[in-house]
């Protein structure tokens, strides 16, 4: 089964970072997910939308939260870190082996059409449509 998304408002907010109901979706009191679907709706002013990462849907998932139930944002790490690492990873590869040549790029072989089908004959140079041998 392949997942297909639709284009709607939950495509707007970044991923684990809460964002104001009120100010994503405008609507009609909800619950909050941490609170349970027994408890009383909230006013969208008072609560968060989050939307989740999914092991298997690209899209995600959107849940509503209260104040007391928000989770907190999950920030990207920092960027300083990349700096070191290629520092790191340029001191261990000039360390390590010699790089083997790259392969050679070898032409491919022109495309050949059967002047009778109009069809590209395979190597053998045969026409698989028609039998006619093709030079």
């Amino acid at each position: 089964m392949q997942i297909r998304n639709s284009s709607d408002w939950r495509d707007a907010p970044p991923f684990e970072l809460p964002v104001a109901a009120a100010e994503a979706v405008p609507g009609d009191a909800t619950r909050c997910s941490g609170c349970g679907p027994t408890s009383e709706p909230w006013p969208r002013e008072a609560l968060w939308v989050v939307k989740h990462r999914h092991p298997t849907n690209p899209a995600g998932f959107v849940r509503f939260y209260c104040a007391d139930h928000k989770p907190a944002a999950k920030l990207a790490p920092v960027a300083a870190a990349a700096p070191e690492r290629a520092r790191r990873t340029r001191a261990a590869a000039g360390s390590a082996a010699p790089r083997k040549a790259p392969a050679p790029i070898i032409p491919e072989r022109e495309a050949v059409l059967c002047p009778d089908c109009f069809v590209q004959v395979p190597a053998t140079g045969v026409c698989g449509m028609c039998g006619a041998r093709v030079g």
